[in-house]
């Protein structure tokens, strides 16, 4: 099966990465290709992202790079990958796993010169059994450093790009979540957090990023917004938080917090109201206000609730004059 794709121009080769930045002078990978419906998905230009039916083969360029000042013979392999808490998880080495065992490379090395780089393709033949459901895993390039005689232990550097495959037959199942509870908190410190409670109530997994907003705060203060911490990754139907750290200065409050969280083309928004404790204390959650709470509709709500009250009297004192004049008569 031939699926459409598009070129990524210009991504930075952070997809996936085992750590958060990979030292300056070492080695990068990057996905140079993403299905055409999804050039607007933002993990998708990052990660392998994509939904197919048993049979299906699919396609993707990727370039490796060396950024270091010396020669490199780079590896490259898929290894298997799963989502634990809220995690996406590594396995160890080059273990296997469903996913990586469909997945091929055109090339198993390359010997790069120093700030050389090159493309390789990247291959999942998904058998025509294949079952229904997601998978997970990591196409890596890695190198290992400078052997030293006198260590038990060599390091190996590696840097990949995650792969999320769902497979099914007919349209994409849907990607959706929900924000509840907001847990205000400081450290021994005195640094202010927020903890996001966050449910994944689709059937893709989740890479959650966004921000977190204070305003009408003592004396009308505003803050933010603020990024939450990246890292948090739910698979369907799990649940997880995600956290912003504030200043250290900011007020107690209390305060109007607005979040904001997104995963690729999903976003969900929720507000509520929060007051952040002394230090070393947990403060007490927020719930977040649903829509017809929001202040616009509560007030629309009050004036219809009005309404439909002086429709009432109308109507009775209609009915009473009526009444009057049968007896009058």
């Amino acid at each position: 099966m031939a699926l459409l794709c598009l070129a990524v121009p210009g991504q930075p080769a952070r997809g996936g990465e085992a750590e958060p930045e990979p030292d300056p002078g070492s080695i990068g990978i990057q996905l140079l290709e993403a299905p055409t419906e999804r050039s607007k998905d933002p993990r998708a230009l990052r990660y392998i992202v994509d939904h197919l039916p048993p049979g299906a083969i699919v396609k993707r360029q990727m370039l490796v790079a060396n950024k270091t000042d010396q020669p490199q013979k780079i590896e490259l392999y898929p290894a298997a990958a799963t989502i634990t808490g809220t995690r996406f998880q590594f396995g160890e080495g080059r273990a296997s796993n469903e996913l990586a065992s469909w997945i091929s490379l055109d090339r198993a090395s390359v010997d790069l010169a120093p700030r050389e780089s090159a493309r390789f393709r990247t291959t999942i033949t998904v058998p025509p059994r294949a079952s229904r459901g997601e998978r997970y895993a990591v196409i890596w390039a890695s190198v290992a450093s400078a052997t030293d005689p006198s260590a038990n232990v060599n390091k190996i550097h590696r840097v990949g790009v995650r792969t999320y495959l769902n497979i099914g037959i007919g349209g994409e199942p849907p990607s959706s979540f929900t924000i509840g509870d907001m847990i205000p908190s400081r450290d021994t410190l005195g640094v202010p957090s927020v903890r996001v409670a966050v449910r994944n109530t689709g059937e893709r997994a989740l890479d959650l990023a966004g921000s977190v907003a204070l305003s009408d705060g003592p004396a009308g203060m505003r803050a933010g917004p603020f990024d939450v911490l990246e890292g948090t990754t739910l698979a369907p139907g799990e649940s997880g938080t995600v956290v912003a750290v504030l200043p250290r200065e900011l007020p107690n409050g209390p305060w109007q917090i607005a979040v904001e969280l997104e995963s690729g083309l999903v976003r969900e928004t929720a507000t509520t109201r929060i007051t952040f404790p002394d230090p070393g204390r947990p403060g007490q959650p927020g719930s977040p206000l649903s829509r017809l709470e929001s202040p616009w509709l509560l007030t629309a709500g009050a004036l219809a609730i009005t309404m439909i009250v002086v429709l009432v009297l109308a109507l009775s004192r209609r009915r009473s004059r009526r009444n009057r004049s049968t007896v009058a008569g």
